[in-house]
């Protein structure tokens, strides 16, 4: 698969399909039957997925990039990690829960809004950054190749 993204492109994809997970599980959170709790289960599972290949693939490869080629974004690199850290603390939680309820429910609009707020700044100050320092193109598929590792690693 020889997919032309650049990088931000490629992470811009990622938080695009991790936010149409987000709706469809609040969508769902409205209905409270069994249903709805098996199907929340299962989107729950798959944002966390998603997320955590997400952030391994920022923190392996664009964030050491970034870091390098731009000094100045050291502040704007640390506080990214600093919000992967908590996106993954609760991750960990909705993981540990094994079943959807209201508990997940409150777990996954925090994480959420965490990285809705984490999104945002990416797409207005790293990004910008790293259009302007980085060859986004190869990055990209640095990004790609071992984004496609991780998921088939996940399923192995």
């Amino acid at each position: 698969m020889n997919d032309p993204k650049d990088a931000c492109l490629l992470l811009d994809a990622d938080h695009l399909a991790v936010k149409h997970l987000f709706v469809e599980y609040a969508r769902l959170a409205t209905r409270l039957d069994a249903d709805s709790a098996a199907e929340r289960q299962t989107l729950a599972m798959a944002i966390c997925d998603e997320l955590s290949v997400h952030a391994r693939i920022e923190e392996e490869i664009f964030y050491p990039a970034l870091r390098k080629a731009r000094p100045d974004a050291a502040a704007l690199v640390d506080e990214g990690k600093e919000e992967h850290g908590q996106a993954k603390a609760l991750i960990a939680r909705i993981r540990a829960l094994g079943a959807a309820d209201g508990t997940m429910d409150a777990l996954v609009a925090q994480l959420a809004e965490l990285v809705e707020h984490h999104v945002k700044e990416e797409r207005d100050a790293l990004f910008p950054k790293a259009r302007t320092s980085l060859d986004l193109k190869a990055i990209g598929e640095q990004l790609r190749d071992r984004q496609q590792e991780l998921r088939a690693g996940a399923t192995a």
